[in-house]
């Protein structure tokens, strides 16, 4: 029974620590930057600004198969596995584009351009440099999955129809959290405005 007791306070000791540890790190962490044009209460218009990312386009169009696959590439080439083996810091959010065939983005931080990037090993990474954009966003927490991002897509284009807001086609999924972080998980979907008026 002591040995038990001793187990589970060392698990629960560990637990912590990793939660802390990832709450340390997301404060830390370089994040795609944006301003909030206007609040809606159910969802959020921004304009985002002009960021240059590492991308790698994916065979799958459905989130839980997709984001292993991309994640694992991306995250090979920040740590790593590169021309260099240069380490490059990681960002946040991760952004999955909703397409047939979905693209996977990771930020590149903001002291790196393409002079200086290291080039890929893996000849599936691009890079593309996103303009600045206007997007509506709606924000959920937990542990993301496909049936969870469909319905807030769909609450998503409820709310901007009921606003009379034009949208695109364009529509993304932005996740800020390791898989390991347990609390104030934050997941959103974010959709391309058109002619929305700048104030």
């Amino acid at each position: 029974m002591k040995i038990f007791i001793i187990l589970l306070c060392v698990c629960l000791v560990g637990f912590v620590g990793v939660q802390l540890f990832a709450m340390k790190s997301q404060r830390n962490i370089e994040t795609y930057p944006y301003k909030v044009i206007k609040d809606y209460g159910s969802f959020e218009v921004r304009s985002y600004e002009s960021s240059l990312f590492s991308s790698v386009r994916l065979d799958q169009n459905k989130y839980n198969q997709a984001s292993s696959e991309g994640f694992s590439i991306l995250a090979g080439y920040i740590f790593g596995n590169n021309e260099t083996n240069q380490k490059i810091e990681m960002t946040s959010p991760v952004i999955m584009t909703l397409e047939d065939s979905m693209t996977m983005m990771f930020m590149i931080p903001n002291r790196f351009n393409l002079s200086n990037l290291p080039e890929p090993n893996s000849p599936k990474i691009k890079f593309q440099e996103e303009p600045q954009k206007i997007v509506a966003a709606i924000t959920f927490g937990g542990w993301a999955n496909d049936d969870k991002i469909e319905k807030q897509k769909s609450l998503l284009i409820q709310s901007l129809e009921k606003e009379k807001i034009t949208y695109s086609k364009s529509f993304a999924f932005l996740g800020y959290n390791p898989p390991y972080e347990l609390n104030n998980r934050r997941n959103e979907i974010i959709v391309e405005l058109i002619d929305y008026p700048k104030k």
